[in-house]
């Protein structure tokens, strides 16, 4: 019997979020078009752009099938958002923050060309907010 080859594609990644309806929220206001009943569901997911999925389950979901899980401490991972110009990573950096979000990294221009920033979802994960720099 010969062993087949088998070449993985990275198809979805996967949060576990406390509060499905806070986290969903907060991606909403990313741009994120995710349903109103969503927020209720143990499991929800959304197709982004290229096909890659991005999916939410609830720790109780997790722990139904993994009763050991636990978060994480620490970020890890982040998810990067394009937010078109410098002055909109400013405009969504203000906008998230205004609506309670935690604020990790003010926006400031970076040496490597971009306006960057950095807020955290409810569950602490690390999200970028980036545009090229007027300059580049």
């Amino acid at each position: 019997m010969n062993a087949q080859t088998v070449t993985p594609r990275i198809d979805m990644i996967g949060l576990v979020v406390a509060d499905m309806a806070a986290s969903l929220a907060f991606y909403r206001r990313l741009g994120l078009e995710l349903p109103a009943q969503a927020d209720t569901q143990p499991h929800t997911e959304v197709s982004l752009p290229g096909g890659l999925r991005l999916a939410w389950d609830t720790v109780e979901t997790v722990r139904s099938f993994d009763p050991g899980w636990s978060p994480a401490t620490g970020s890890r991972v982040a998810l990067a958002f394009d937010c078109g110009s410098p002055a909109g990573v400013d405009a969504v950096w203000a906008e998230l923050t205004g609506a309670g979000h935690k604020g990790h990294l003010e926006p400031w221009d970076a040496f490597w060309g971009q306006r960057y920033a950095v807020v955290h979802d409810p569950d602490g994960n690390a999200v970028d907010l980036f545009a090229a720099s007027a300059a580049s």
